[in-house]
């Protein structure tokens, strides 16, 4: 099959472009800007219609691809008559807010089947469920060294935002609220981050609505289906109550066990942990994953219940799993077989104690996990599923 595709930065895009190749497809790049593009002109950008419009009819392919979904391509395909797939590994996607996601020539596929059901039960067909994958033939290549930047193991390690950098959503708004509304989204926070599997943020946030788009107005793209609320909950207040609880555990597991953090803030002040800069995702992440004993997802909170690409990642690269619970994780994997999950802070320190203390059963559970993402969750079939539309 001759496929269309759109290459741009994103995680992965490596390995799935090898993974097309390997199941026999023909691909034809086509170069895309997704970083200094202005909002707008991933809806609607005459340049890169044109040039995909010339694209198309040069190239005659049967579909065209991306990871992530890109409005200003599903125009295009749709004008033209032709399939146009995307794989999305962000969550929230600001982009699926958009009404071009009807388009009949679409095929949109989402890691979290909550997010998948709100749309099934909306009506829209063109949106489909499917997990993220990763290419364990890749990882198993790349063998631990010792080298001048990192060390030879860690005990605890975690690999993530901390989503408090400089100009972040929250700490432009907080100060300007009124103190009442202050309050209430303090107490609101708090309140989440005690509840798991319930989306109160979405419930309570219409009473300080008012207040939040007065003191920072967002501009809503010009054909968003989606409500005002939809960025304060995913990119201002889940983002914040993210970084609560990945400090909080990261912090908490410091105090009794050595502890490293991979961030892009390097030397943000963790109470005990060792905090290193941000790493390269295709050459040093996997030697983390490798090399640490026990490897920590902490979920970002808009996710709501998918498997987010930093677990099938450890997985992949044969690294111990200990991660939140997230629903559909029970779909894929075996906990205690494949990985593990804690249910509390509590659970937390207690699972982390136990398992860096049984050698032979953490490695088991690791080497579970990796045989199965290689037998079942690779890009290759990842390849095959979505081809089967």
């Amino acid at each position: 099959m001759k496929i269309l595709f759109i290459e741009w930065d994103s995680y992965g895009y490596q390995d799935i472009k090898e993974a097309f190749i390997e199941e026999g497809h023909q691909l034809v790049c086509f170069p895309f800007k997704v970083f200094g593009h202005q909002g707008e002109e991933l809806l609607r950008d005459p340049e890169t219609e044109s040039k995909l419009h010339a694209a198309l009819r040069r190239e005659i392919p049967e579909l065209v691809f991306s990871v992530d979904y890109f409005p200003v391509i599903s125009g295009v395909c749709q004008k033209e008559g032709i399939r146009y797939i995307s794989f999305n590994y962000d969550c929230p996607h600001i982009l699926l807010c958009s009404n071009t996601i009807i388009n009949p020539c679409n095929v949109i596929y989402v890691f979290d089947k909550q997010l998948y059901l709100e749309y099934h039960h909306a009506g829209i067909s063109t949106v489909r469920y499917l997990p993220l994958a990763v290419n364990t033939k890749r990882l198993d290549a790349i063998k631990p060294a010792l080298t001048d930047t990192m060390d030879s193991g860690y005990d605890v390690s975690f690999i993530g935002s901390l989503y408090l950098e400089k100009g972040n959503y929250f700490d432009q708004i907080e100060p300007l609220l009124p103190e009442y509304t202050r309050g209430y989204l303090k107490a609101l926070i708090m309140m989440q981050l005690k509840i798991s599997g319930y989306d109160l943020v979405q419930e309570m946030i219409p009473a300080i609505l008012d207040d939040l788009c007065r003191v920072y107005p967002v501009k809503l793209m010009r054909d968003s289906a989606q409500p005002a609320s939809f960025f304060y909950e995913q990119h201002v207040i889940n983002r914040r109550i993210t970084a609560i609880e990945r400090i909080d555990l990261l912090e908490t597991a410091a105090k009794k066990y050595s502890v490293d953090l991979f961030t892009h803030i390097k030397d943000f002040p963790l109470s005990g942990v060792r905090v290193h800069g941000g790493v390269d995702y295709f050459s040093e992440m996997p030697l983390i994953f490798k090399q640490s004993k026990i490897n920590l997802n902490i979920t970002l909170r808009s996710i709501r219940s998918g498997v987010p690409l930093r677990a099938f990642d450890i997985m992949g690269a044969g690294g111990f799993l200990l991660t939140n619970y997230q629903a559909d994780i029970l779909d894929l994997f075996v906990p205690d077989e494949d990985f593990v999950y804690y249910e509390s802070k509590e659970d937390f320190l207690r699972k982390i104690g136990y398992y860096l203390s049984h050698e032979e059963e953490r490695k088991a559970i690791a080497q579970s996990g990796h045989d199965k993402v290689a037998a079942r969750h690779t890009y290759r079939h990842r390849v095959r599923e979505m081809l089967d539309f």
